[in-house]
């Protein structure tokens, strides 16, 4: 490709990015005059891609709106990125025609890197390993997904058929105000119109979704995935978790997260004379196990109180004297 073609195609590319480009910034980047742009410019008309001129101080050149390069054109580290990106996020990939594509694009990208990008980039999956299986993500069909989307940004109603937990189908009618992916799930949290409340749904359960007539209006401060991990934590379990840690909060959520526990702090700063830094917290959990918070507390290294339930003191006490016994253990 001859230099100035190479030019051509960089002040498409630069137009491409967005906004309005001046001549002085367009020829700065080209390494160019301001006279050798415009005749660029008039080249990319010549080939009918819609350049619009716009005059005024801070004038210059823009691309007309809808304009789609036919013929992709990546740098090899753009194209790199990009496979790399697909062959990452394949496994949690929407099912349907979202995960196909996912696979079909990858395969063209990788056909056309250059031998020694493609050389490196095979040794890299030769070596690479991931945790989980394919497909074990809980992850939701594409046109669900991309329906939910497209009713949150216009504040439509959506109808759609759901499974709970239990197995029990139904449909539903939801105000759905944003979509947050969690811990390998995607959730739509939303008020449900039928019940008045605000809930949060599993995409992977939701079918048949479809918008409907009218529009909604969101709640202002509405944080989607506040909501959810505020929903996680305050969710019906078999144990209700009561405890008084002291530390700062950030130390306490390092091993107790937002999706799990919930923190409130107590009145006043910490003792004068405290050797221990930070201020009491009451914290709330609840879990439907209470084996796994002996360990947490053990690791979270702060002096901590459990008000509620007596079977958890039995746990931690046991853990200690399991740890103090090994401790004396002769080697």
């Amino acid at each position: 490709m001859t230099r100035p073609a190479g030019r051509v195609l960089t002040l498409l590319e630069l137009l491409q990015s967005g906004g309005t480009r001046t001549v002085a910034e367009l020829a700065d980047r080209l390494g160019v005059d301001g006279r050798t742009v415009r005749r660029y410019v008039e080249q990319l008309i010549d080939l009918d891609v819609p350049v619009e001129s716009v005059r005024g101080r801070y004038g210059g050149y823009r691309l007309g709106a809808g304009y789609r390069l036919p013929p992709l054109m990546l740098s090899d580290d753009e194209a790199l990125a990009v496979l790399l990106g697909l062959v990452a996020g394949r496994r949690a990939a929407p099912t349907g025609a979202g995960h196909t594509a996912s696979e079909t694009a990858s395969a063209k990208i990788r056909r056309v890197l250059p031998g020694h990008l493609a050389g490196r980039l095979d040794a890299l999956l030769e070596s690479l390993a991931f945790t989980d299986g394919p497909g074990e993500a809980a992850v939701p069909d594409t046109g669900v997904l991309l329906t939910i989307a497209d009713a949150v940004r216009h504040g439509r109603p959506v109808s759609m058929r759901y499974t709970g937990g239990d197995g029990r189908r139904g449909e539903r009618t939801l105000h759905a105000y944003g979509i947050v992916a969690h811990a390998g799930r995607w959730y739509v949290t939303g008020r449900d119109a039928g019940i008045g409340e605000d809930r949060t749904f599993r995409l992977d359960r939701i079918t048949d979704a479809r918008a409907l007539p009218g529009s909604f209006e969101v709640p202002a401060g509405t944080d989607p995935a506040a909501r959810l991990l505020s929903g996680f934590a305050t969710a019906g379990y078999r144990h209700e978790v009561t405890l008084r840690i002291q530390g700062t909060a950030e130390q306490i959520r390092a091993r107790l997260p937002a999706a799990v526990a919930i923190l409130e702090a107590e009145e006043g700063p910490a003792a004068d004379g405290d050797p221990t830094p930070g201020r009491w917290w009451r914290v709330g959990v609840r879990a439907e196990r209470l084996d796994w918070l002996p360990p947490v507390l053990a690791a979270l290294d702060r002096p901590f109180v459990i008000e509620r339930p007596d079977e958890l003191r039995d746990l931690v006490a046991a853990l200690a004297d399991r740890l103090a016994s090994s401790a004396r253990r002769d080697p």
